[in-house]
């Protein structure tokens, strides 16, 4: 070890990982899309711990490039191919620190994963809302760096929305501790929401105060076949003015994702007699008792297959049947990879703009992209869509599926104009890191590029913080 490193090591509790072996998972982001070189890997113990990692670094100039459960789809946590900076891996801060069931809130720190959350609330009798499908590897450090989304965001909002506090370490190594369970708190700049979202670049999460609520008595799901993304809105606006806050979640998939679960998941089995071309998912939750859940669910389905609006539908009516209706949306993505190459838009829209936008995209795709299937599913009640593409079946393999990866460009280019021409956004919750970063910079204005970079430089002059992301 350098005498440098050395010195680190003696500033901090915790790991220091220097070795190459014990390296490589630090170095390589979830999907195996991007791979980089770092100095070292820090694991430390504390926000004091990591305050000495900071100032270490700014001391020495090194880049930082935080850490969490590294399950992120954007490349945010992977270092570059320099082998300046130094990974800072967040995963031993894994504590939750206090539940209060009368103010409705947890602090954790950075370190804990997203299921730890959900389950130290539930021992409480409360819920922490947010839910995704890596929420057992995932860190809330993380959540809160990209401001994850999720499955009830129709609901309760992002990781945003269920945040009041942060504890929050800068680049030259101070703490700032506003870690606040309040609901009202008007005493200047939020700083709160500055860190929120910039996925590393202005400082490190440590520790969050993170809202409760109460924890339902009945969660009820129906799988509804529905004709088209037109009659899926419909179908929300009516679930929307019959269920109210009820409603948790509301999911839009095609017939093509259902096909890929069939295909690469044994358990799965499809709820209905016959298919349809889309299928909504959705979710009611009461807390009063399971059969007003039951109730709600089944008026709302007989008004919508009396409207024409759907043409079947099938209700959980157990845990068991709950969570098969959901892995059927769950298991998607990873259906999709088991499939082959993928090329992913993780996008948002004003939901009445989303029908002809599938409908647009699909048929310019056609003509522009013969050799591309579309994978479309996404949180529709929210208005986020992921619009994923795979090569055509005749194309999965050999020099087709290579060919298919350099359309990755121009398709992304078709998909994101026309996204940014309806007032959309190219990334809904999965953040820009590297994948979208210089896209990003394409779409926002001038003064949206000049005010982001002034933060960035008034916050980290020696642009320290995972550098290369987010910002082109």
């Amino acid at each position: 070890m350098s005498d440098h490193l050395t010195a680190l090591r003696a500033a901090f509790a915790g790991r220091l990982v220097t070795d190459p072996t014990d390296m490589s998972a630090f170095l390589t982001d979830w999907r195996g899309k991007w791979t980089g070189r770092a100095i070292a890997i820090a694991q430390p113990d504390s926000a004091a711990d990591v305050a000495a990692v900071l100032a270490w670094c700014g001391a020495h100039r090194v880049p930082v490039v935080p850490q969490g459960g590294n399950t992120g789809l954007s490349g945010g946590a992977t270092p570059d191919d320099s082998g300046r900076a130094l990974v800072l891996s967040l995963t031993r801060l894994n504590r939750v620190r206090r539940v209060d069931a009368v103010n409705n809130t947890i602090e954790v720190e950075a370190g804990v994963t997203l299921q730890q959350v959900q389950e130290a609330a539930r021992e409480a009798h409360r819920l922490f809302p947010l839910s995704l499908a890596a929420e057992g590897s995932c860190t809330i450090g993380g959540n809160l760096a990209t401001n994850a989304g999720g499955v009830q965001v129709l609901r309760y909002g992002n990781a945003r929305e269920l945040c009041l506090g942060l504890e929050v370490v800068t680049p030259d190594g101070e703490v700032w501790n506003g870690l606040r369970g309040l609901r009202k708190d008007n005493t200047g700049y939020d700083l709160r929401d500055l860190y929120i979202g910039s996925e590393g670049t202005l400082g490190v999460i440590t520790a969050a105060v993170l809202k409760l609520h109460p924890l339902p008595a009945a969660q009820v799901a129906a799988f509804v076949a529905v004709p088209s993304p037109e009659a899926a809105v419909r179908l929300l606006e009516l679930a929307q003015a019959r269920i109210g806050a009820a409603l948790t979640a509301f999911e839009l998939m095609s017939d093509t994702c259902i096909g890929l679960v069939e295909k690469h998941v044994p358990a799965a089995r499809h709820p209905l007699n016959e298919r349809s071309p889309w299928y909504v998912l959705l979710e009611v939750s009461d807390t009063r008792s399971e059969a007003s859940a039951v109730e709600a669910i089944e008026g709302l389905l007989e008004a919508v297959l009396d409207a024409g609006l759907a043409t079947d539908a099938a209700l959980s009516s157990s845990v068991a049947q709950f969570r098969a209706l959901w892995a059927l949306r769950e298991d998607i993505s990873e259906s999709q990879a088991a499939e082959g190459k993928t090329i992913k838009h993780d996008i948002a829209l004003p939901i009445p703009v989303i029908p002809e936008f599938i409908e647009a995209m699909e048929a310019a795709i056609a003509r522009t992209f013969p050799r591309v299937r579309l994978v479309v599913f996404g949180h529709l009640g929210d208005g986020n869509l992921h619009f994923n593409a795979s090569p055509a079946l005749e194309f999965a393999s050999g020099e087709g599926a290579s060919a298919f990866t350099a359309l990755e460009a121009p398709l992304n280019q078709l998909v994101h104009d026309a996204v940014a021409a309806r007032g959309g956004s190219i990334s809904a919750e999965h953040g820009l890191g590297v994948l979208r970063r210089d896209e990003a910079a394409r779409y926002k204005s001038p003064v949206e590029r000049k005010l982001m970079q002034a933060i960035k430089s008034a916050l980290d002059p020696h642009q320290l913080m995972n550098p290369g992301k987010l910002l082109a």
